[in-house]
């Protein structure tokens, strides 16, 4: 089956199957069972095998899955057997915050360069990093061969610099604005709204008593 035929509901549960099996290779496994991911994750066995099913036979009856197998090639679907290169556009609380998180680097995941629109920002560090005027923007991209982008500029900006990415063939937007983008078919944004979130959570601390 080609990925464009899988769910991309079931491409964003690879990620979470993918952390699983790293614990349990720090923690010296060799085999696991679909029984036993979906106890770790909360998700019923039979999906976990429906969701690796798109992507081939990773098992056997009654023996369970090599981890490290597995690991590898879920690494390989999902492209992350390799360094991918990023640009942050904006460099404040936010944008500390994110070059400061190891996290990205531990999984190739390397943030080229930022930028901001702040003059006073502008040609300061920020971490490791020297902060680049937005003006910079396209020669920078083209120059470190860039193929995603953070988003962390407030909502009024957010829309404008999604254009500017996209037009330079920018593909894949990380968006911490609390605004929806509308993108051309191909380009994959995803968005991390804590707001969104919490008040997700507060629909159900009360639930009970309506």
């Amino acid at each position: 089956m080609t990925s464009n035929a899988v769910p991309d509901i079931v491409v964003g549960r690879l990620p979470i199957y993918l952390r699983v099996l790293n614990h349990l290779i720090a923690e010296g496994r060799q085999i696991t069972s679909s029984q036993e991911l979906g106890d770790r994750l909360g998700i019923s066995s039979a999906q976990i095998r429906k969701d690796l099913s798109h992507f081939g036979e990773f098992g056997k009856q009654g023996t369970g899955y090599n981890v490290a197998y597995l690991r590898d090639q879920l690494t390989e679907i999902l492209n992350v057997d390799r360094e991918w290169r990023m640009v942050l556009i904006g460099a404040g609380d936010l944008g500390h915050a994110l070059v400061h998180y190891h996290r990205f680097a531990e999984h190739g995941f390397q943030i080229a360069a930022v930028f901001d629109n702040d003059a006073d920002k502008i040609g300061h560090k920020l971490g490791e990093y020297d902060v680049h005027s937005i003006d910079d923007l396209e020669n920078l991209v083209r120059l470190h061969q860039v193929e995603m982008a953070i988003i962390a500029v407030p909502v009024a900006a957010a829309r404008d610099v999604a254009t500017r990415l996209i037009n330079l063939g920018i593909k894949a937007i990380l968006c911490y604005a609390p605004v929806t983008l509308t993108v051309p078919l191909g380009v994959q944004v995803q968005y991390i709204d804590p707001v969104a979130q919490l008040q997700h959570m507060a629909y159900y601390q009360t639930v009970e008593a309506r």
